[in-house]
């Protein structure tokens, strides 16, 4: 996990524009990292998906984090990755709550701002997000990722501001 975590930092994404991040801790599957936005310290939490289907494609690198709004409001869930993805074709599941995400290329963001909390209380309690996405070559894809750490990352990340 630490590994590919840590080719996070050279991901073209907005963060990516921070290339002094670093790992601050690692907590079962997700891992914290800062970098100094406008003078401040700001972590997010990270994690890489523990499947990915179907296994005859090039997923390419994907993550899952979740970051401080730029404008330091609340906490930002993010898909990134690795191929363009069809508008309208991600979703995250946590148990029976389903969450449409907002796409632009290769990233996706909860699509209604006001259930990002829940899609945050929904990580927090559940012990496995899948992600469903759509290539723009039409490809449907679907990765597992585990919940083991998030709880205390998110903690972590709320200390680091």
């Amino acid at each position: 996990m630490k590994k590919l975590a840590g080719l996070f930092v050279a991901i073209s994404i907005p963060l990516s524009a921070h290339a002094a991040a670093r790992m601050v801790s690692q907590t079962g599957d997700w891992g914290v990292y800062s970098f100094e936005r406008d003078g401040k310290l700001v972590c997010y939490a990270l994690s890489v998906p523990k499947e990915a289907r179907p296994s005859e494609v090039d997923h390419g690198k994907n993550y899952f984090l979740v970051a401080p709004a730029e404008n330091g409001g609340s906490n930002e869930p993010e898909a990134v990755l690795g191929y363009a993805v069809q508008p309208g074709s991600v979703r995250v599941s946590v148990g029976e709550k389903t969450f449409k995400m907002f796409v632009k290329d290769n990233t996706a963001w909860v699509a209604d701002a006001a259930q990002e909390p829940g899609l945050i209380n929904a990580l927090r309690s559940g012990s496995r997000m899948t992600l469903q996405a759509t290539s723009a070559r039409g490809t449907r894809t679907s990765y597992d990722y585990s919940l083991s750490g998030i709880t205390a990352a998110l903690e972590r990340v709320a200390r680091c501001r």
